[in-house]
């Protein structure tokens, strides 16, 4: 157990510093400040040491040297154990100090916030507190590092508990969190100083450091013999929908699959401005549709493979109706995820044995996508083109009517989310056949038409990428397909518009591939 008698106390955020405080002074703990928290403190009526007093030296540059200096360092880092370093603190006449709280200058909030000024920035970086907190780690034995308000609550119970006494196994625990503090702190800095500094054309930073953060452990990963957890990513899009996620019903523990799949529906549902239903099966959409009532989109969506929904992840862009869960029957659902819920179709989902209720708002997609390789990382942009009509160029003699090409962006849009190489079927805003994950396009269609068991008639096709041969189009005449879109750019693409000519089918490119691997 750790003797806490001390407290040096060095704060940006001062949320919950004066109850702190002052049941640290009422467990009797000497409270020794910086300027902005010792003023704090004292108009409190809080008995308080500025550092000034301790070191005898004033702070200095406006503030950017406070507590580096050997009274300070000293006092933290002194080996209670060692007679060599605890005779050093007496011949010095240097307190002992057994507890630091610091949290550090808001230069993340600064970089969220998009300030691009660097004499702004550099304000901003925290150097003495970085010092404190990896000074106060380094000696966890002897020393309580407190590195965010969140532990205060921790912290006083555990001395309140043990009289003035706190636990050398959690003084470690938080020891590794103050260097993880410190690492994703200084991560931050370097990679949102290379991107503000470096004017190019390219978006993409030249310094990247990545800083996650478990959330929780998983009950195994792709497989049961692989073992699996959810990070939480801290560096590159920190407020992902997961860090709003409410948990309305558990059922089974989420798995690394569940995750993987909720994420893939609930990218495809917010790319719509309609009530929208999405049916996600191992990472590919095999159930889609848009409509004004929200049951409708559900019964559509189901419709489109019933067979591949069991099991499967729904997502919604809407608050859930009864209505809309009752299309579901009793078919087996692993996870339901929408922003909202009514409270007649919360307590029939609830009745789900196993199954999983989640909700979480509707926000932006991440800003990149980070594929992992032995030894590296591939880094890109995130998709985040939408085709919309200005885009389209019709390439044939026969124009797509004006319901044709709604439903094209809309099968457009589903297959930006489909496996590569991906074909999409589509019928009134809604899918009816979808083949993905296939090494040949032709062999992609011929599974979406199967799916689609006689609906592909008057349905429109969507390829996420070229057409290398016309195949993809003469299978679609032979099958009644009444219009294609596709992104176009194949030395072979006048074969395939020729095709189109000879079947009466409109074709329209977008300029835009959608590869998804």
């Amino acid at each position: 157990m750790i003797r806490v008698t001390t407290a040096l106390l060095s704060v940006s955020d001062k949320t919950g510093l004066g109850e702190l405080a002052q049941r640290l002074s009422a467990l009797g703990v000497r409270l020794f400040a910086t300027g902005g928290t010792a003023k704090f403190l004292r108009e409190l009526h809080l008995e308080v040491l500025e550092v000034s007093e301790v070191t005898g030296f004033p702070e200095i540059l406006g503030g950017r040297v406070k507590t580096l200096h050997p009274r300070i360092e000293g006092g933290i880092l002194a080996r209670r154990n060692l007679p060599e370093d605890m005779e050093d603190l007496k011949r010095h006449g240097i307190d002992p100090i057994d507890l630091v709280v610091c949290n550090l200058y808001p230069f993340e909030k600064k970089a969220k916030e998009g300030e691009q000024n660097l004499e702004v920035l550099v304000e901003e970086i925290d150097i003495g507190g970085v010092t404190l907190l990896r000074a106060a780690a380094k000696n966890w034995k002897h020393v309580v590092c407190v590195s965010s308000p969140s532990q205060y609550p921790e912290l006083l119970a555990a001395l309140e508990e043990h009289n003035g006494y706190f636990p050398e196994e959690k003084s470690l625990q938080w020891a590794i969190e103050a260097f993880a503090r410190t690492s994703q702190y200084d991560s931050t800095i370097a990679t949102y100083l290379s991107k503000v500094s470096v004017r190019s054309e390219d978006t993409l930073p030249p310094y990247l450091a990545i800083h996650l953060r478990k959330a929780s452990s998983l009950r195994y990963g792709e497989n049961p013999h692989q073992k699996g957890a959810l990070y939480e990513d801290l560096s590159l899009d920190p407020e992902g929908f997961w860090k709003h996620l409410e948990v309305l019903a558990e059922g089974k523990e989420l798995s690394f699959n569940n995750i993987y799949d909720v994420q893939a529906a609930y990218s495809l549902v917010r790319e719509f401005q309609e009530p929208a239903v999405v049916i996600v099966k191992h990472n590919n959409p095999c159930g889609v549709a848009v409509h004004e009532d929200l049951a409708e989109a559900a019964r559509f969506a189901l419709e489109a493979d019933p067979v591949s929904a069991f099991g499967g992840i729904v997502a919604m862009n809407r608050t859930v109706t009864k209505a809309s869960v009752e299309v579901f029957g009793n078919l087996f659902l692993e996870v339901f995820i929408a922003p909202a819920y009514e409270e007649e179709a919360l307590e029939l989902l609830r009745r789900r044995k196993n199954l999983r209720i989640l909700a979480a708002p509707l926000l932006s997609p991440a800003s990149w996508d980070l594929k992992k390789i032995d030894g590296g990382f591939l880094l890109q942009e995130n998709d985040g083109i939408t085709a919309s009509q200005e885009d389209l160029r019709v390439v044939t003699e026969v124009r797509p009517k004006e319901n044709d090409l709604e439903d094209l962006l809309f099968a457009f849009t589903v297959a930006k989310y489909v496996k590569s190489n991906a074909i999409v079927l589509a019928k009134d805003r809604k899918t009816v056949g979808i083949g993905a994950g296939q090494m040949s396009r032709i062999d992609a269609l011929r599974i979406a038409i199967a799916k689609a068991q006689g609906r592909e008639r008057g349905a429109v096709l969507a390829s996420d990428a070229f057409f290398p041969f016309s195949d993809v189009v003469e299978e679609a005449g032979k099958h009644g397909i009444r219009a294609i879109i596709q992104p176009g750019g194949s030395i072979r693409d006048e074969e395939s518009i020729v095709a189109c000519n000879r079947l009466g089918i409109p074709m329209v490119f977008t300029g835009v591939r959608h590869f998804r691997h």
